[in-house]
């Protein structure tokens, strides 16, 4: 781990800016944990003594983007930076935001208001590294440990304990035991948290390189207050000879083994979420779970939902939800029609995610599952380059080539089109405009 920090020319014109002008200023937070750590930070943030209003006289062009707690974004070209006034936060009423905020000349007070000792580092080029409380030995142990004592920083916001798990799945990072404890002790206030900010922090985590990080927020009581869904999973065996794990141990392999897109973590997170309740058992104490991926397409837009995600990705997931386990005949035209029923932006998303799904099953025939979805995504590939006909509007005639032939407008031209493609998907020759019309005509 370096200590040597090499700030962007703008930061440092900003840093020497405000010094220059008689004001401390120090790159901090994020920016310094990642420098680090060598790796290049996605935002550089600037701690300063000076008072908002003394910084926008320092500089001509600024944005007031949270003059209320201290920050000002000042503008240097097409690139903004957040300039924020040491503070110290008053009595925190809603696990949030404190009541009031007051601006300081000391940046030690500043800086242990920070939620954890990796994030609460300050530097520039004539002071080097501030580091009061550690953070380069956690960063070098690999810890994740609150700036004091715990349970003040998560009763002043109560999402630093989810961003506590997030970390430890971005980083490979252990939770310290206290700072885990407290978790423990005050996971319920996560329901105080917007769902916006929630999901969020869920994706950071899913789409970390390390996602079975969630199994912490599992055993610490987080996921228990905004995703009781998945301890159900946790609690859920799978008695069948074509699973080793509970349902929710495999969702957590399974989320492992797929890339980290935002939208196809969360099919992995949601694919199983309907087997608990789809749960039967036979004679034999073998455990079924008929009908889960229709349901689980229904309670996974509901979850999506509850966590306020968009539609475009409500869409995607729950798509791919629903279609995870279809397994057509691996024929063309079974393929075209199975195309035509999960919809062309499923693919080939639904691969990774078939993939994955066996890959935290049992080893019980993996090798021929897995050589059909190969087969599979072959026969896909294949009817995707020729360009071949899976949808009505693929059709080489449309309603009102229907109505010139002598067809009434009505119900019956959709119903005339749905046979058609019917006849095109068994065979893509067919899809020319003299023999569809050759047809409607018979």
């Amino acid at each position: 781990m370096t200590m040597r920090i090499v700030l962007p020319d703008k930061v440092k014109f900003l840093i020497d800016r405000l010094n220059q002008c008689g004001y401390e200023a120090y790159a901090v937070g994020g920016c310094i944990r990642d420098s680090l750590l060598m790796q290049k930070p996605k935002d550089w943030d600037i701690t300063t003594s000076a008072l908002p209003a003394q910084v926008k006289k320092v500089f001509p062009h600024t944005v007031d983007t949270g003059i209320a707690h201290g920050t000002v974004t000042v503008l240097l070209g097409r690139e903004g930076f957040e300039v924020t006034t040491y503070r110290i936060d008053g009595e925190y009423e809603d696990a949030r935001h404190p009541k009031d905020v007051f601006f300081t000349s000391n940046l030690y007070e500043d800086l242990k208001r920070r939620d954890f000792t990796i994030n609460a580092m300050a530097y520039n080029d004539s002071g080097g590294l501030v580091d009061a409380f550690d953070g380069t030995g956690d960063l070098r142990d690999g810890v994740i440990r609150c700036v004091g004592d715990a349970d003040e920083r998560f009763a002043e916001d109560a999402l630093r304990m989810l961003r506590a798990v997030r970390f430890a799945a971005q980083l490979n990072f252990r939770i310290d035991r206290s700072t885990e404890e407290a978790i423990k002790r005050r996971s319920k206030s996560i329901g105080m948290v917007s769902a916006e900010r929630i999901s969020a922090e869920l994706v950071k985590l899913l789409v970390s390189d390390h996602p079975g990080q969630l199994l912490k927020a599992y055993e610490t009581g987080l996921t228990s207050v905004f995703l009781p869904e998945f301890d159900v999973m946790m609690q859920t065996e799978q008695n069948h000879p074509h699973h080793c794990l509970t349902v929710g141990m495999h969702t957590l392999e399974t989320i492992r083994h797929v890339p980290p897109k935002k939208t196809l973590r969360l099919a992995a997170l949601l694919h199983d979420i309907a087997k608990p309740e789809c749960r039967t058992m036979d004679a034999a104490g073998i455990h079924h779970f008929r009908g889960h991926p229709l349901k689980g397409e229904e309670m996974a837009r509901q979850i999506l939902r509850r966590l306020k995600f968009d539609n475009d990705t409500i869409r995607q997931v729950t798509k791919l939800v629903r279609y995870h386990d279809d397994n057509p005949p691996l024929s063309a035209a079974c393929i075209r029609r199975a195309l035509n029923r999960a919809g062309q932006e499923a693919y080939p998303d639904l691969f990774a995610l078939k993939r994955a799904d066996i890959m935290a099953q049992s080893t019980l025939e993996r090798e021929s599952k897995l050589a059909c979805v190969d087969e599979y995504e072959k026969i896909y590939n294949d009817i995707i380059e020729k360009k071949e006909c899976i949808t009505v509007s693929g059709l080489a005639v449309n309603g009102s080539d229907l109505i010139a032939a002598g067809m009434r407008p009505g119900k019956e031209i959709g119903e005339t089109l749905r046979r058609l493609l019917e006849l095109v998907m068994e065979d893509p020759a067919q899809n020319t405009r003299e023999n569809l019309l050759e047809h409607v005509i018979k």
